[in-house]
Formats: structure tokens, C-alpha cells, sequence
């Protein structure tokens, strides 16, 4: 027998005092809790033990004698009465919201559903089946005295160079780790990885979801998986399929071992949605502990589900308990595994308070005034699929936002489009129409060409249409709004001609991330010419169609990941490009010239109707904010044929330099001095970005 006692309310989750186990678990509108324990392996629980301790609505329950290791999870009673938003059913295994860990596969069954799938009724017969042998269970986590001294590095957002990556996409195929690793958290801290990383100057590395998640049902029926991960089963938890021989532990290793060569560690997190779908889904966590609070529901009928996410679900965060999980959440990540911050999927959604977006939501201020949170990067993907859901520019100071239309503006560009240059003269300055209004710098911009939602870089200039058969939806899932161009044929290709229009493409695509005001993001092997074969939904696709294939002979551009390493480090030595205030067009002091200017091809510079629609050439000059900063001439041809370009001649008086050019395999221009004086006529080949340096 377990000796029982009260117990505590907080914390909540299974935390182990040396003496045993307390458990805590809030449920507003539950009439019974029973705890559920299990032996390893076993299928059904050993023991459960009715939870009679409720304070403020948490029921808690002290266990003497059990120990970190131990499996557990709950059942929950209350009203089976979906039309009034409660979907109770003590028939259902519940994961704990705050598990620290998970252990075993979910393993889908009719079961998991809390009503009777196939009733004339629908979900208002309950199903009575147990679910407890096909659902992972819970382990009490043992406290963690693993860090020592480790050092975040803190790096400066003007010196932030994100890596968007996947934890075993990016590791399952490198060569230099072993076996055991690939695939797994530990593998990130590979020395390989980390060299890599640093050659091309990564100070931050942006991880895919790597909270406990589950392959939806659609996908395990058709022999695919949820390689993404955007379907969260346990906040706390840590996705258990990457954990490898040497466990969390694993994780905190490379993490302290990315720290120690400087590059921070940033997590996509999940918080507007979970794995339960919509008020038909299972019942696996949230839904089974209390449906009516941890979900937004209808107003109007709340047996349904209320959505803004398009997953059929959103987690109701105005809630001040669902509020305080989320908090709890994010702080544990900060403080257990030393993350630097988070990327907020659908951010959106979060600040919805209850459901209009709001600048004052709890949320919003909860993580602003936040000790821990507050000093965090803290990213915003700033829209959702509601109403008035797109919010580009709408966030507080202390958020950087993805940039959505820097990526569309820039892909239209370098594909020809007309129109393009009033948008491209905005990206290129940091979008300070969009930012500044706040009181935020360039770099709330995160500026990106490409990101795991869509098109590789390699095939953002190989395909115009959407490749997605593999994903057994008839080719209709994924975007069909891509910018993109094939340059000429569809998909892999031997011409030469196309293959170097492709690579020069693709230059002009990371220089111009790379040079423009802003938080620059690559997207994990772009810069090894990665293809998914034109697949712009790799959502579902666990196999090579999504892993990085390191040093592989049949990359078509083996130049282009040095090229990436001379432009990031190029944007690294000048704080021109790394700016701290947005360019205005004033005058910088002692001078004589303006923060930047705009040249047209004539060399002066441009009036309002140079701006016009037929142009796809165009001349950036500008400098830093310093009086005795360098500056830097940008010329930059869209356009299908060369184009004759005059240097400015006023301004300055001295020589330019080419010092970067994306016709070359590598882009820098090695034939030095490569001088040109004021007023000089320098031809600007087609589809080419070429950077100036001002020499004294």
C-alpha cells in the first residue's frame, strides 16, 4: 500500500521531493480525479488512487515512496454534456499537462475517442472503452543538476543570423556523426554540426517543434508521419523519438555545447493549438481534463470548437490557467534546458483576447513583464487563418516578427515581376513603415527567403508549380502562391545554362538577405542546394525527401555554401548592414550626405517617378550610423539583359570597389583593386547583385 497524504497545489505536475511523488492538477469543472499508476511495460495501471485534495480547483495528492522513473497518468470525471462544451470521461487515460517526460508511443485506436465513433448520436454517446494500453504515459522527471557553468552567449539582435532546422533532418545524414546519434538531440552538439554551423555564420540555431507531439491518425494510415511536429501532445515534454541512448541529458549536452561556440538555441513553440483536433478529435489530454476551459468554444453553440488556427482547435491562453501553463511552459524551457528563446507559431492566436486580437492581451503582458521571458528572443509568426488575423507590424517592443513580406517581395523581384521596386525600397530598409510606428528597430524584421513552410531555396528557382504527390493528398495540400520561376524547364536539369542561372538565382537571394536591414533566417540547407524534388509540404515526409544530404556528389552548386559563409561574414564586419536605427534619408553629421540615397542607372538619384513599374534595376548607397562609418554601393539588375549603370559622382567624390558579385561561384571579387571612379559607366549583367565598398 501507498502511504497517502494532502499534498501541495504547486507546483503543478509530478514533482519528487526525495520522500515521494506530489501530484497536482488543475480542473475547474471536475467532480473526481484518480491518479493512474504503471509498471514498466504494463498496459493497464497498477494501482489508482482517488485525488480528494482540491484547492483553487487543483486536485493534489502526496505519494510516499515513489521516486523519479515512475509512470503515471490521470482519469478524470465530471459531465459527459458536450452541448454545454464538457467532454468528461474517466474511461480515457489523460497525459498531465505538465509532464516533464513521456514514455511509450501513442498507438491510434477508437478507443482514444471520447464518444462512440459511429453513432447515429454522434459525439453525444459517450464510449466507454478503455484507452490506457494504447497511450503513452507520463514519468515523474528526476531534478536536474546538470549545467554548471554554462554561458549563453546573448547575442545582439543586430547580430543575429538565424538557421531555421529540423533536430533529425539536419543530423540523420551526417556522415561525421556517429550512427547512434543521427537523428537525435545529442547529434546537434556534434563537433561537425557546430563547425558547420559556425563556417556560415549561424548565431542561432532555430529548432523545428521539439515539444512532445504525435503523428495524427490520416497520416499513421498512410504509412507517413508528422515530421514538423506543429501537433502537441505535452508542453514540457520533450519530443521523445529524438532522444537517443543518452536522453534529456543529450539535449542539455548540445545545447551547452552549441553555447560554448556561441550560438544560441531558439525553439518553435506551439501554444495556439494542440494534437486533439477539433470537438470530434480524441481525448488524450486537455480535451479529458477540462474541455470547456482549455479550448476557445463556439459562443453561439459551445459543443463546438471555436478555431482560428485551421487545425480545428485553439488553446483558449485568455484563460488564466491555460495562461499560467503556458507561462509555466516557456519558463521551464528557459530554466531546465537554458533555450534563448521562441519562435510562437500563429502568434496571433495567443494574443486573441478572448477572440480579437489585442496589442494589451494577457498574454502579450504576461510575457513583458515576465524576469525570465522578458530577456528571451522572443518571435513572433504574426498572423493566423480568423478574422483580422494578419498582424504584420502589430506587435509590442521586445517582439521581432517573421516578414512575410520580405520574402514575397523579394522573390517577385528577383523573378522580374513589375511593380516591385516601392516594396523592395521598404525590405531592403528594415520595413520601417511597418516597425518603427512601435517604437522597435530593424531588427523586429525577420527578414527570409525561404522557411520550412514551402519551397527549398534550390527549388524556389527549379519549379513553378507544387510537386506534393508524395503526400497522398492528390498534389492539392501545400501553397500554390510560390514566386517562384524555374528558370526556363521544370525540376532537375543538365543544361548549363539554366543550372548557372539557378546558382546565380540563388546568390541574389542570399545577398540580398544578407545585406538587407533585418534579422537575416536561412533555412537549414539551402546553402547545400537541398531539394525536396518540388514538394512545398514536406509536413508529413520522415525520409531523405527531407534531410540534408551532407556532402552530396550530386549537389549542382558545391560553391554556394562558401559563397553563404563570404556574405554572412561580410554582414558581419560592417555595422552598415547591421544598422541600429532605421535609414531616413537625413543627413549623417560632418558629411555632408544622407544616411542613404536611391540611384537610378543615370547615376542620380531617383525622383518619385523612377520608381515606376517598367524598372527592375536599381541603387542603393547608404552607411552606418556613425559620421565615420563605410558605405556601401548596392546595385542590383532584375532584369533579363545587362544594364549600363553611371556611379555617383557627388556623392562621395572617391572610388568605389566591387568587392561582392553573384555571377561569381563564390561572390567575392578576387581581382583586386576592382576600382571605379565617380561618374564611371560599370555594366551590371543580368540577374545580378553586385556590392560596392567606398574606398578613402
Amino acid at each position: 500500500m501507498h502511504r497517502l497524504s494532502e499534498g501541495a497545489p504547486n507546483p503543478l505536475g509530478a514533482v519528487w521531493d526525495g520522500k515521494g511523488v506530489n501530484f497536482a492538477l488543475f480542473s475547474e469543472h471536475a467532480t473526481a480525479v484518480e491518479l493512474c499508476l504503471f509498471d514498466p511495460g504494463a498496459e493497464r495501471e497498477s494501482v489508482r488512487i482517488a485525488m480528494p485534495n482540491r484547492t483553487d480547483n487543483v486536485w493534489h495528492i502526496h505519494v510516499e515512496g515513489l521516486t523519479p522513473g515512475q509512470l503515471y497518468g490521470y482519469r478524470v470525471h465530471g459531465p459527459y454534456d458536450p452541448a454545454h462544451g464538457h467532454r468528461f470521461n474517466p474511461h480515457k487515460l489523460l497525459v498531465d499537462p505538465y509532464a516533464r517526460l513521456l514514455s511509450g508511443k501513442l498507438r491510434w485506436h477508437d478507443s482514444m475517442w471520447g464518444y462512440r465513433i459511429g453513432s447515429q448520436r454522434g459525439d453525444l454517446t459517450m464510449d466507454r472503452r478503455d484507452s490506457a494500453r494504447f497511450m503513452p504515459k507520463c514519468v515523474v522527471e528526476e531534478p536536474a543538476h546538470y549545467w554548471g557553468e554554462d554561458r549563453k552567449p546573448n547575442v545582439p539582435w543586430r547580430d543575429t543570423v538565424i538557421y531555421e532546422a529540423h533536430v533529425k533532418g539536419l543530423t540523420e545524414l551526417q556522415p561525421d556523426v556517429p550512427k547512434s546519434w543521427r537523428g537525435t538531440y545529442t547529434a546537434l552538439g556534434h563537433p561537425k554540426v557546430i563547425e558547420h554551423l559556425k563556417k556560415i555564420g549561424v548565431t542561432t540555431l532555430e529548432l523545428l517543434p521539439i515539444q512532445a507531439f504525435v503523428d495524427d491518425r490520416f497520416l499513421v494510415e498512410k504509412n507517413l508521419k508528422n515530421y514538423w511536429g506543429y501537433s502537441t501532445l505535452a508542453y514540457f515534454a520533450p519530443e521523445p523519438r529524438y532522444l537517443g541512448d543518452a536522453g534529456v541529458n543529450g539535449f542539455k549536452g548540445a545545447i551547452r555545447a552549441l553555447h560554448d561556440a556561441g550560438i544560441e538555441v531558439v525553439l518553435d513553440v506551439v501554444y495556439n493549438h494542440t494534437c486533439e483536433g477539433s470537438s470530434l478529435g480524441p481525448t488524450l489530454s486537455f480535451r479529458g481534463i477540462d474541455n470547456a476551459v482549455y479550448y476557445k468554444l463556439s459562443p453561439e453553440n459551445p459543443r463546438h470548437s471555436w478555431d482560428s488556427t485551421g487545425t480545428g482547435n485553439t488553446l483558449d491562453v485568455s484563460h488564466p490557467r491555460v495562461l499560467q501553463m503556458v507561462m509555466d511552459s516557456l519558463r521551464h524551457w528557459v530554466e531546465n534546458y537554458h533555450i534563448d528563446g521562441f519562435r510562437f507559431d500563429l502568434a496571433t492566436t495567443l494574443a486573441r483576447d478572448p477572440f480579437e486580437y489585442d496589442a494589451r492581451s494577457g498574454f502579450l503582458q504576461a510575457v513583458a513583464q515576465d524576469p525570465v521571458l522578458s530577456k528571451t528572443k522572443l518571435i513572433a509568426e504574426p498572423w493566423d487563418v480568423g478574422s483580422g488575423g494578419y498582424r504584420v507590424g502589430n506587435f509590442p517592443p521586445g517582439w521581432s516578427e517573421w516578414n512575410d513580406q520580405f520574402r514575397d517581395t523579394v522573390r517577385g523581384y528577383w523573378r522580374g515581376d513589375e511593380d516591385q521596386l516601392p516594396a523592395l525600397g521598404r525590405v531592403l530598409t528594415g520595413s520601417r513603415e511597418t516597425y518603427e510606428p512601435s517604437g522597435r528597430h530593424p531588427w523586429a524584421s525577420i527578414n527570409f527567403v525561404t522557411s520550412h513552410d514551402g519551397f527549398t531555396l534550390q527549388d524556389l528557382v527549379s519549379y513553378n508549380e507544387r510537386h506534393n504527390e508524395p503526400n497522398g493528398e492528390d498534389n492539392k495540400d501545400g501553397h500554390s502562391h510560390n514566386i517562384s520561376w524555374n528558370c526556363g524547364t521544370e525540376g532537375a536539369t543538365d543544361d548549363p545554362e539554366i543550372t548557372a542561372l539557378r546558382a546565380r538565382q540563388k546568390r541574389n537571394f542570399f545577398a540580398t538577405l544578407m545585406f538587407a536591414q533585418g534579422v537575416p533566417m536561412m533555412t537549414a540547407g539551402d546553402e547545400m542546394s537541398r531539394t525536396q524534388d518540388g514538394n512545398n509540404n514536406a509536413y508529413c515526409q520522415d525520409n531523405e525527401i527531407s534531410w540534408l544530404k551532407w556532402r552530396d556528389s550530386d549537389d549542382p552548386d558545391p560553391s554556394l555554401e562558401t559563397f553563404v559563409k563570404n556574405v554572412t561574414e561580410l554582414r558581419a564586419r560592417y555595422d552598415a548592414f547591421r544598422r541600429k536605427s532605421f535609414m531616413t534619408g537625413a543627413l549623417v553629421g560632418g558629411t555632408g550626405l544622407k544616411d542613404i540615397y536611391w540611384i537610378d542607372p543615370v547615376g542620380r538619384e531617383m525622383t518619385p517617378e523612377d520608381w515606376s513599374a517598367g524598372r527592375r534595376t536599381i541603387g542603393m548607397q547608404f552607411g552606418n550610423d556613425a559620421p565615420d562609418g563605410h558605405r556601401f554601393l548596392l546595385l542590383m539588375n532584375a532584369w533579363h539583359e545587362a544594364v549600363p549603370f553611371k556611379l555617383p559622382e557627388k556623392f562621395p567624390s572617391r572610388r568605389w570597389a566591387s568587392i561582392i558579385d553573384t555571377g561569381l561561384a563564390e561572390g567575392l571579387v578576387k581581382e583586386y583593386p576592382a576600382m571605379f571612379g565617380p561618374g564611371e559607366m560599370f555594366e551590371i549583367p543580368p540577374r545580378t547583385l553586385v556590392l560596392f565598398r567606398h574606398e578613402g
